[in-house]
């Protein structure tokens, strides 16, 4: 019974004016923001591996659907990339993004780290975003709306249990005890990264994404020997596993990065 109120409320939710499916598919009234929240490599020397999964991640965000007016990048080094006109990523000013874009698109929202983890959360600049404080942006700057989060970052499982709500889907590049890889000087994306932007264009939906990325992060671990596996997670939330079908990706062409 309670399932079934949950599933009846997303759907008001979902045909209300305020969060309407427009002509442009059901992502192009979503706000959403894509964040590199480091620059430094394992060994502590420069990567643009996160970067280039926050320039390419946003361009194919586009290609599913989203507006670009609608996505906000966030870079550690804002001013090496004037192109992408990315902020300063730091905890107030993402939230501030986020509620600032939620106003204008009302029908969801993504958010997109990548970054190194710990079993205590992901590294942001100079700080740590923990597992409850990005649950408590989320749930303050996307109210009573579907939301898509994606964490791209070692033991980035650990964020699941307090991110859980009836109405999100989660992405995250490990379990909860695992590293994820891909994160060195020379490597152009994180696995995980790398996995996303080439299983997205053969995707349905989010589900199917995450399934496609699990598959690619298992191959790419595989050839290259790295181990322990990163085992990427997925979790949906009861009331949208049954309106999935209603988010498929819009797959506006875009240039491959």
């Amino acid at each position: 019974m309670r399932r079934a109120a949950a599933v009846i409320g997303l759907l008001v939710l979902l045909f209300s004016p305020a969060t309407a499916t427009f002509a442009g598919g059901p992502f192009s009234n979503w706000s959403a923001v894509v964040i590199a929240g480091d620059f430094q490599a394992e060994s502590g020397s420069p990567t643009e591996a996160f970067d280039n999964a926050r320039r390419d991640v946003a361009k194919a965000l586009v290609g599913m659907g989203f507006e670009t007016s609608a996505i906000q990048q966030f870079s550690v080094r804002p001013e090496r990339y004037p192109s992408d006109a990315p902020s300063h990523s730091e905890t107030r000013t993402i939230y501030e993004a986020l509620r600032t874009k939620g106003e204008t698109a009302k029908a969801g929202c993504l958010f997109y780290i990548s970054t190194h983890g710990s079993p205590e959360g992901v590294i942001l600049g100079e700080q740590v975003l923990r597992p409850h404080r990005l649950a408590a942006m989320l749930n303050d700057a996307c109210p009573a709306r579907p939301s898509v989060v994606v964490i791209s970052a070692c033991f980035s499982g650990v964020f699941i249990p307090p991110l859980q709500r009836p109405d999100r889907l989660i992405l995250t590049a490990a379990r909860p005890d695992r590293a994820s890889f891909g994160c060195g000087e020379s490597d152009k994306y994180p696995f995980f990264d790398e996995c996303f932007l080439s299983a997205a264009p053969h995707a349905r939906d989010f589900a199917a994404l995450g399934a496609g990325i699990q598959a690619c992060v298992a191959r790419k671990e595989k050839e290259t020997g790295a181990e322990p596996a990163s085992e990427p997670q997925i979790w949906v939330g009861p009331a949208l596993r049954p309106m999935l079908p209603l988010y498929a990706f819009n797959r506006t062409p875009t240039k491959a990065p």
